[in-house]
C-alpha cells in the first residue's frame, strides 16, 4: 500500500524582513556651529540696524547745528572771532614781557652810599626760561679815611648776605680802575630768573 505524502514549499505564514532604521545622532560639534550660525546673523542684524540708528542721529544731530548757526548774527560771530584772536595775542606778548623795576628796587635796596651806578643794560636769552643777563658799570667814591676798593668789597658782599641780593645769579665785578679823583670805576655783571621780572607775575603781585 503506497503512502503519499504532500509537501508544500508555499509557506503558511509571509516571511517579512524586519529592518530597523538606523537612529541619527546630531554631534556635539554640528549644534556649537548652528549656534554660532545663529549669533553671527542676529548680531549682524543688530550691527545693521544700529548703524543705521547712527547714521540717523547724526543727519538730525547737522540739521540741528545748521539751525543753531542760523539762529546767530554772523557780524556778531565775526566780531568775537575777532576778539579770541587779540586776546590770544594779547596773552602771547604778557607772556614774554619783562619789567626791569623789580631790578632796579633790589639794587636800590643793597647799594652803599658810598657807591653810584653810571650805566645799566640787560640781554634777553633766545632759549625759553633764559636767564636776562644784566651789566652795569659804576663808581666807588672814597671819603676820608675809607678806602675805595674796601668799600667796593663790601658791596660785594651785600650781594651775597642781603635778601634782595638772593635775585642776582653770580654777580662779578671786573675792569677796576681809579679815575684822577681817586674813585673806583667798576663793572658789574650778574644774571636775573625770568620769573623775578615777569610782568604778569609782578601784576599778580601787586593787585
Amino acid at each position: 500500500m503506497e503512502q503519499n505524502f504532500q509537501t508544500s514549499f508555499i509557506p503558511k505564514k509571509p516571511i517579512i524582513e524586519e529592518r530597523t532604521a538606523p537612529v541619527q545622532s546630531i554631534g556635539f560639534f554640528t549644534v556649537i556651529s548652528i549656534f554660532i550660525l545663529f549669533t553671527v546673523l542676529i548680531a549682524t542684524g543688530g550691527l545693521y540696524f544700529y548703524k543705521n540708528s547712527l547714521v540717523t542721529k547724526i543727519a538730525d544731530m547737522g540739521s540741528q547745528l545748521e539751525l543753531a548757526k542760523g539762529s546767530f548774527e554772523p557780524d556778531k560771530i565775526a566780531e568775537l572771532k575777532l576778539l579770541g584772536r587779540r586776546l590770544s595775542s594779547a596773552s602771547d606778548i604778557l607772556s614774554h614781557h619783562i619789567v626791569v623795576t623789580p631790578i632796579f628796587k633790589a639794587l636800590s635796596a643793597i647799594t652803599m652810599k658810598s657807591v653810584r651806578f653810571t650805566k645799566f643794560s640787560y640781554e634777553l636769552g633766545t632759549e625759553k626760561d633764559a636767564k636776562i643777563d644784566v651789566k652795569i658799570s659804576g663808581q666807588a667814591a672814597s671819603y676820608g679815611a675809607y678806602d675805595a676798593y674796601a668799600s667796593l668789597a663790601l658791596q660785594s658782599d651785600l650781594f651775597g648776605t642781603k635778601d634782595e641780593g638772593k635775585h642776582f645769579i653770580n654777580p662779578v665785578f671786573s675792569n677796576l680802575s681809579l679815575d684822577d679823583k681817586g674813585n673806583v670805576i667798576f663793572d658789574l655783571e650778574f644774571f636775573v630768573d625770568p620769573s623775578f621780572v615777569d610782568y604778569k607775575q609782578n601784576l599778580l603781585t601787586q593787585s
